[in-house]
């Protein structure tokens, strides 16, 4: 424990004895500090300064009275006084906080010093030997042995750059031919070990050591290029070095490519240059004294059974090593073009490309040893998919008028894990930010690797720092999914991260589901992936030479998508060696290509280029290809040694089941995407019929019923907050990948809504539906609480509802309902489902789905050729009303294979349609098919699967569409026929499911009874005047008097044209506008179809005291307002069933007035 200087108790016996025996080289400040905090402290100020101050301090006093007795002198109000007083009090508390900061500032500053200076003495002097630790071992004795070993490895040091690195380095480029080394020195300061520790190895043939490494070096390395100029001469530079790693070829090889290519400007004299004849000389005296300090793991593997038992050794730092460089002579420095950008953030990266997971130095110490790029760069050991999801009660930073207002903070998230490093998007002014992002991360070393997240507060100028945590990787592959809440360290406030720990698979058994759970998953910026994709370049052979028969410089690009990398530069070689490792994300290695383009250095020059597509991994051994590949574009025998290595990513949890899927990809062939033209004997047979996966038309629809809430808090504000008012409530929805927001309710706490919406949705589980509920206003929308749904009870049960309890808000509860409508291949029920559709659907939500359309698009064959020859690049376009879907692009071919699906809610299956549009890349459409929906209610199963011929005559596509009527479970209509014992008998054979739903009100035998007797009577003819079709009915749920208009037939027709009906609906004996409804207008027609919707919100006692008007009408001419009736009916609600609701004709009856509308 530490005593403050303060502190007057007198030190221990421990301390008393230990100070006398603290070596001759102790610190100054420690025994500065000792001095100070002894009890002879100087004394203080003498009697006559005492009274200096307190008559200086009484002086002070008098003169905050002199403004009172001026503004009585002058007579002024007292008002002044006060507010002058008050200015005064808000500039002394502003300046004593900033006093306050000033202490609190110097006070840290002092104990840093204190506490630096503490730590260096004890590094200094080592530890004792009986100090230890549980997981971590000195090793004295290897520090002696690399302190006895630093010097001759200083002269291999010396040898390796003068004979390696210096004749590489010359002849990369002719501008360097001069280069030389003039001076190699490591320095008398070697490398120290601080710790050793040793890990259990993930199998017996390896060996895992993490050294804790620490070096203050006095390296020196003096570098000379001589160059001819016409005023310039030879550049003398010396340059640090880094464990080895000389900053030239390691640290800045851009600066080569750069001196090649000409970009730079020739050097100038600095102020120390000489002019000589024809050279120019410049000395530059650079000290590089770098100060390292990190965790190098050390990996001795494989263990073999022959000497010297170790194959290879592996070095690599787990995380960024901590570098500090003090420079001198950086003036010198900065006068040389292309190090004058050099700096310590440069070399770290630097450091970072070549010794920071994944890059890591392999020494092989066997000839001939087997898997040496495995070695090099291995497979991840797994991914980690990072979900930054929210924050919450973070600390304010914003501060306004000079610190007298505080606001908010600007927060945005880093997440780092090794050299990868992701930025989420910025929150303004929100200490609660919802990010909700992805990101995928590749592990390679468990234990070691740490997950870092860093908050910070977006600003113009310097981000503020917000807080940060750190996970070790090793509890996410322990735990799987882990999903939490974690404190923010240096700062305040919580971020919530879900962790799940994705496994490498060796097969594509599990591929489709992988897709299958990742359609499911909504991912911001990128899509979630299903593969990684590892290509180890090795070397190429033969590549063409460049004009004058001068040897390239290959360099590789290898792109998937839009994803590129690019491997180092080999200069002067035909036949290069590359030896790299790089690593791809793939979102559906199904239909992504691997395109390789091996350029000159310069980027201008192409040597060979080859495309790959990734399909065919998929059906090789291990999903791994190791093998020679022919180049394009290239010389005869240009070809390209890689190996590729594929792993499927798999959630390995028991929190996730996925689907079993009958069958395996395996036997999928890749090559039948790109259909080449050959011999009909070898061309496969015409398929038939489509072959859609076992998922296709599974899907459901949930119809969510958003009633209403209670009790939700008041966020409008009058008078500047004196006055409380309400707020304007709305509810927001979120669900597979889909948003939908309700009306706005004004001026209420207890809302009603009663709104519908409907979104199709998988059976993967782990499916939430998000409820976000906000007060509506014209700048920025006040939030009221949200709330969590999972779907799992939803999906197994097929109803739910509940009352929801708002969250992060002090009060508020929301009514929601849940149905899930399964698909049903039958048309049977659709007129009922109509029906039912027409009755619950209320006034302020879209019309409901009465089917789900699944369409399953494989193929096209015989598209038209571009300018006659030349094959198109296909893609396909699916609509139903207002909705489309999009196909992949197929390049360059007339028989393109999409296997893609999608599926449509369908709302009138009787007129709906499905639009097919095949279009070409960059050469417009190919072909188009129109399919009547009315064709597939009058197939087996409602569904069709055979080739479609394209209207303009050339081209066919196949396809699968698929209906299914989506019967309403909780309206009772799948339970009812056409004949009124079987309904009954079918609510006496399901007591569970109605037993079990104690929420559902007398709604559903009512339909039931309702749609049994509108389908019983015989219809009687028309009269003379026609007949109007109407359904009304008393809606008990929402105390709703409900009316339907469908249709008139055999209207009268007075005049020689047809008439333009409507109809019109008043509540007797009220004649006001408020109880009057109307339809639309129908033009030239005496059938007129309407099917519209009205209600009247009124109590069930009332209604029955009614009479409902309907009045047919037609205009009487374009410029009068007078309106033609042509028939009525009265219809007195006492006397009708409202329970019932069935659709019914009646007669229409004649009326004098005429002119009325």
């Amino acid at each position: 424990m530490e005593r403050s200087p303060g502190d007057g108790s007198s030190p221990s016996p421990a301390d008393q004895s230990s100070a006398p025996s603290d070596p001759p080289d102790q610190p100054p400040a420690a025994h500065t500090k000792r001095d100070l905090s002894s009890g002879n402290q100087p004394a203080g100020p003498g009697a006559a300064g005492e009274a200096l101050a307190l008559l200086t301090s009484f002086g002070r006093r008098l003169l905050v009275l002199v403004p009172v007795y001026l503004a009585g002198a002058v007579g002024l109000s007292v008002g002044f006084v006060l507010f002058g007083l008050a200015l005064y009090l808000g500039w002394r508390r502003v300046r004593d906080e900033k006093e306050r900061s000033l202490r609190a500032a110097r006070q840290l500053l002092d104990d840093e010093e204190r506490l630096t200076a503490k730590t260096l003495y004890m590094s200094h002097r080592e530890l004792p030997a009986w100090v230890s630790f549980p997981d971590v071992e000195k090793a004295e004795w290897l520090n002696k042995i690399v302190a006895q070993v630093w010097p001759f490895l200083g002269q291999y040091m010396e040898k390796l750059l003068t004979e390696t690195v210096a004749p590489a380095v010359r002849g990369s480029n002719p501008h360097l031919q001069t280069f030389t080394f003039t001076r190699v020195e490591l320095g008398e300061k070697p490398l120290r070990i601080l710790g050793v520790k040793v890990h259990p190895g993930q199998s017996k043939e390896q060996i895992l050591l993490d050294l804790n490494i620490s070096y203050v070096g006095d390296v020196q390395i003096d570098v000379e290029v001589k160059k001819y100029f016409c005023k310039a001469g030879v550049k003398g530079m010396q340059v640090g070095h880094v464990s080895g790693a000389p900053i030239i070829g390691r640290l800045c090889p851009k600066f080569h490519r750069m001196w090649g290519s000409g970009k730079l400007e020739k050097p100038k004299l600095g102020k120390f240059g000489r002019e000589r004849s024809p050279f120019v000389e410049k000395c530059f005296d650079l000290l590089f004294l770098p100060q390292l300090h990190g965790v190098l793991r050390v990996i001795l593997e494989p263990l073999i059974g022959n000497l010297p038992i170790v194959g290879a050794v592996s070095m690599f730092f787990i995380r960024r090593p901590t570098l500090d460089i003090n420079w001198t002579g950086m003036t010198n420095l900065l006068d040389i073009p292309g190090l004058s950008s050099l700096s310590d953030t440069m070399i770290m990266d630097s450091i970072a490309a070549f010794l920071v997971l994944p890059n890591r130095l392999l020494v092989p110490l066997v000839p001939d040893l087997q898997d040496v790029a495995q070695l090099r760069s291995p497979l991840p050991r797994g991914i980690i998919r990072i979900h930054l999801l929210a924050a919450r009660g973070l600390g304010s930073k914003d501060k306004y008028v000079k610190g007298l207002i505080e606001g908010k903070s600007d927060p945005y998230a880093l997440v780092r894990v090794g050299t990868q490093t992701f930025c989420s998007r910025v929150i303004n002014e929100d200490l609660n930010p919802q990010w909700g992002e992805t990101y995928e991360v590749m592990v390679h070393e468990v234990p070691g690797q740490e997950i870092e997240v860093e908050v910070f507060d977006k600003d113009p100028d310097k981000d503020d720092f917000l807080g940060r945590m750190k996970l070790d990787v090793g509890k996410v592959l322990q735990a799987g999914v882990l999903d939490n809440w974690f404190p923010l360290q240096g700062g305040q406030g919580q971020v919530h991260l879900r962790l799940e720990w994705l496994s490498l698979l060796p097969s594509a058994e599990k591929l489709e589901q992988v897709l299958q759970w990742n359609r499911g998953v909504s991912s911001r910026p990128e899509p979630p992936s299903a593969a990684i994709l590892v290509v180890y370049l090795d070397r190429a052979q033969d590549l063409p030479l460049k004009k004058g028969n001068k040897e390239p410089n290959p360099m590789v690009q290898l792109s998937i998508q839009d994803m590129t990398q690019e491997s180092k530069a080999v200069y002067s070689n035909n036949c290069p060696v590359w030896e790299e490792a790089f690593r791809f994300f793939l979102q559906d290695p199904r239909s992504q290509e691997l395109d390789v383009q091996v350029k000159d250095d310069s980027r201008a020059l192409t040597l060979g280029a080859l495309t790959l597509p990734l399909g065919r991994l998929l059906t090789a051994p291990e999903l791994t290809l190791d093998q020679w590949f022919q180049l394009s574009s290239s010389g005869p025998n240009s070809r390209l040694y890689m190996k590729l290595v594929m792993r499927i990513l798999y959630l390995d949890s028991s929190e996730v089941h996925f689907p079993t899927v009958p069958g395996t990809p395996g036997a999928w062939d890749p090559d039948s995407e790109s259909s080449q033209a050959g011999s009909s004997v070898d061309a496969p047979p015409r398929p038939c019929h489509t072959t859609p996966d076992s998922h296709f038309g599974t899907e459901n629809v949930l119809r969510i019923h958003v009633l209403e809430a209670q009790d939700l808090i008041a966020k409008d504000r009058f008078l500047g907050g004196l006055v409380k008012g309400k707020s304007d409530p709305y509810v927001k929805l979120k669900l597979a990948g889909r948003s939908f927001r309700s009306r706005v309710v004004r001026e209420d706490l207890n809302p009603r809504w009663n709104e519908v919406f409907e979104v199709i949705v998988t059976s993967i589980p782990g499916q939430e539906l998000d409820i976000e509920v906000f007060d509506k206003d014209l700048d920025k929308d006040d939030f009221l609480g949200r709330s969590k749904v999972s779907l799992t009870a939803v999906l197994n049960t097929g109803f739910l509802d509940e009352w929801l309890t708002l969250e992060d808000v002090p009060s508020g509860r929301l009514h929601l309902r849940l149905e899930r409508l399964t698909p049903r291949p039958t048309a049977a029920e659709l007129e009922e489902v109509l029906q039912v559709n027409s009755l619950i659907q209320t006034q302020k939500s879209a019309e409901l789905a009465a089917a789900l359309l699944s369409v399953y698009l494989e193929r096209a064959e015989d598209l038209p050729l571009r300018k006659g020859t030349k094959p198109p690049s296909p893609y396909a376009t699916l609509t139903v009303g207002d909705t489309s879907h999009k196909t992949k692009t197929i390049s360059q071919t007339s028989a393109p294979v999409w296997d893609e699906s999608a599926s449509f809610l369908i709302r009138k299956p009787n007129t709906e349609s499905l639009e097919l549009q095949v279009r070409g890349e960059g050469t417009g459409a190919l072909g188009s098919l129109s399919l009547p929906l009315s064709e597939l209610l009058v197939t087996d199963q409602l569904c069709l699967d055979r080739w479609f011929t394209l209207n303009n005559g050339q081209g066919q596509v196949l396809l699968r569409a698929q209906l299914g009527i989506l019967v309403s479970q909780h309206s009772g209509v799948e339970a009812h026929s056409h004949s009124y014992s079987h309904s009954s008998s079918s609510l006496s054979e399901e007591p569970e499911l109605w037993g079990g739903l104690p929420h559902i009100t007398s709604s559903a035998p009512e339909l039931r009874q309702r749609l049994t007797h509108g389908d019983s009577p015989v219809e009687a003819p028309a009269g003379p005047l026609g007949q109007v079709k109407l359904t009304v009915w008393y809606y008990s749920e929402e105390r709703k008097l409900v009316s339907i208009v469908h249709s008139c037939r055999a209207l009268r027709q007075n005049g020689r044209d047809p008439p333009d009906p409507y109809v019109s609906l008043l509540l007797l004996p009220d004649k006001n506008r408020g109880t009057k409804r109307k339809t639309s207008q129908k033009k030239r027609t005496l059938n007129p179809e309407f099917s519209e919707r009205f209600e009247w919100e009124l109590p069930l006692d009332e209604a029955l005291r009614r009479k409902l008007d309907v009045s047919v009408k037609s205009n009487s001419s374009f410029m009068s307002r007078e309106r033609e009736l042509l028939g009525k009916v009265q219809l007195d609600l006492a006397e009708i069933d409202l329970s019932q609701g069935a659709a019914q004709w009646y007669d229409l009856m004649d009326d004098k007035d005429k002119g009325s509308s």
